[in-house]
């Protein structure tokens, strides 16, 4: 009786009234916990732009006291022969810095790749250490790694107006072997993405085509190197955020074991997850400039500034061996199925290996499905996506996220429900969130030895045929904008070598053919679900975009896994600068 007054009451002129205050006073409250975002991404754009604003005065202002330099030949040079000529005098470190900035303002009209510009970079010049590696060599940094009195926002509204106090240790390492770091580059927000778009300084697009994701994490780093704006980044990854970017836009780029280069001070959004390795690397135009990278980080003063990381100095005998080498292969994971033009760069990558003397010997590791699924989803979300979700108190979330925030943010139980009632139809959907749910400290425990069992299980997989390296498909071609965050699965070729944690790079080794393309109309995936679907839809229209192979080596072993990204490189040897 009560209720139908009640709703008598509501269905009245009053009730309308009350109704429209009700939604009036929910879009207020929307509005207001949103202001301090918005005002954080208002401050953000400014300074993007007052900082690229400095880079081209600084650039026009070099080429006017210097007509008669020659900036397209200069931008030409491979990384090993600018740092011959930077050492013999032939170019100095400003001609070097200043033809790179211009270049790089360029390059970021087209693509949004740059957050900000490293001013200091121009009082370096009077102080760069000749004796070093990389004497006078502009170098750009994904936007995690610490730089005094630089942002590093993550794009994310709370850590926007906070500077560092110091330089991580890799920025002081390359400081130190006379690199001159000299831009921030874009991310996605949080960094938990495989595309590249934030709401602090908004959407960096492939330089190939602009309607393609440049991927991620490290997407500004793939999107400048790629068109030409910097001869050498720095990158990290947790599930193939160096790989993808360099993979999408058609460059080379390496993963190391997660310890062999520093990770002090770098900036994250989740503190404490050890289960799944976030690693640097390096990311350039080709597979030198790589190990002229690790050359030079892997030295005494990065020992020094953090004793953590072990004490393993490049070896060069390893790097430069011509030994025949035995080479696993998988032409798929059977967990994502390849596109066509995966299919093809494999294949054409396996038959010039063999041709050119190599061994190569069917091999898939074992329980993908449980590694990706259990372990690699269970270790990097064991808190329930609790600490994560603390970085989006009151920010907007971009679409480059998809769904993970919303799911994220659900209960427990009705996380559980929801994996169970997926399971007849998705059943990989439903494994994920299962593995979503929180868990106690001892279930969290049983979990690093899950995975400490599952890398000795693979290691003597590989032991006992005797592999010396990896090759496997690589995901491409660059998905459309924003579908990497509705394909989550398709993270089945990169983030097993995390959860495995050994070294992996990826090598551009052809482009999209018409047929490829054709091919695509009969994709279905393996199992027809919405990321499948998705997947399909994405990697349309992309005929002429870049696709890798990617290279692995077991744990420690980078030298020997740029050793055979090299041989990839020089058997393969497609074109690779986007128009």
């Amino acid at each position: 009786m009560v209720l139908d007054e009640l709703w008598a009451a509501l269905s009245g002129p009053s009730g309308a009234t009350l109704a429209c205050f009700l939604v009036a006073a929910a879009l207020a409250l929307h509005w207001s916990s949103h202001r301090t975002a918005r005002g954080a991404a208002a401050r953000a754009r400014q300074r993007q732009q007052a900082a690229l604003e400095t880079m081209d005065k600084a650039a026009q202002r070099f080429r006017l006291q210097n007509p008669d330099l020659d900036s397209e030949a200069l931008l030409a040079l491979p990384l090993p022969q600018l740092v011959q000529k930077l050492h013999g005098g032939e170019l100095s470190p400003e001609a070097s810095l200043f033809t790179y900035l211009g270049k790089a303002w360029e390059v970021n009209k087209g693509t949004n790749c740059v957050t900000t510009y490293l001013a200091d970079c121009e009082t370096q010049l009077c102080q760069v250490p000749r004796q070093g590696l990389l004497y006078g060599v502009p170098v750009s940094l994904k936007e995690c790694f610490s730089y005094k009195g630089q942002d590093s926002t993550l794009g994310l509204s709370l850590n926007e107006g906070a500077p560092a106090e110091c330089d991580s240790v890799v920025v002081q390492v390359l400081k130190r072997q006379g690199a001159l770091p000299f831009v921030y580059t874009n991310v996605p927000q949080s960094m938990f993405s495989y595309d590249c778009g934030n709401p602090l300084f908004g959407q960096t697009v492939n330089p190939w085509k602009s309607s393609k994701s440049p991927g991620g994490s490290s997407g500004g780093e793939g999107a400048l190197i790629a068109a030409g704006g910097s001869p050498l980044g720095l990158g990290t990854d947790i599930g193939g955020s160096i790989r993808f970017p360099s993979a999408f836009c058609g460059i080379c780029g390496l993963k190391p074991t997660g310890n062999r280069i520093s990770k002090s001070g770098l900036k994250g959004c989740v503190y404490g997850q050890v289960a799944v390795q976030l690693s640097v690397g390096p990311m350039a135009r080709d597979v030198e400039s790589l190990a002229l990278c690790l050359r030079a980080l892997l030295c005494e003063d990065m020992f020094h500034l953090d004793p953590t990381v072990p004490p393993l100095p490049f070896r060069e005998e390893v790097y430069t061996s011509s030994q025949p080498l035995r080479v696993g292969y998988y032409e798929t994971d059977n967990y994502t199925m390849p596109t066509p033009a995966m299919t093809r760069a494999l294949l054409e990558t396996k038959k010039r290996l063999e041709a050119a003397g190599h061994t190569l010997v069917p091999f898939l590791p074992s329980n993908i499905p449980h590694a990706l699924e259990t372990l690699s989803t269970g270790g990097l979300f064991s808190d329930g996506g609790k600490s994560f979700l603390q970085n989006f108190k009151g920010d907007f979330v971009d679409p480059c996220l998809g769904d993970l925030i919303s799911i994220l943010r659900l209960p427990r139980w009705l996380k559980g429900l929801l994996a169970f009632m997926l399971r007849p139809l998705l059943p990989r959907l439903s494994a994920f969130l299962n593995s979503m749910k929180s868990r106690s400290a001892g279930k969290l425990w049983e979990l690093h030895h899950e995975i400490e069992v599952y890398r000795h299980s693979v290691i003597a997989q590989w032991r006992a045929v005797e592999l010396d390296v990896l090759l496997t498909p690589m995901l491409g071609p660059a998905l459309d904008l924003n579908g990497p965050g509705k394909a989550t699965g398709a993270v089945s070729y990169t983030l097993l070598y995390n959860c495995l944690d050994f070294p992996a790079g990826v090598v551009p080794v052809t482009t999209v053919t018409a047929e490829d393309e054709a091919q695509m109309e009969h994709y279905k995936g393996y199992f027809g679900d919405i990321w499948d679907k998705t997947l399909q839809k994405a990697v349309k229209k992309s005929v002429g975009l870049p696709v890798a192979v990617q290279c692995v080596a077991l744990p420690w072993q980078e030298e020997l896994c740029l050793r055979f990204m090299r041989e990839v490189e020089r058997l393969m040897t497609p074109e690779r600068q986007p128009c």
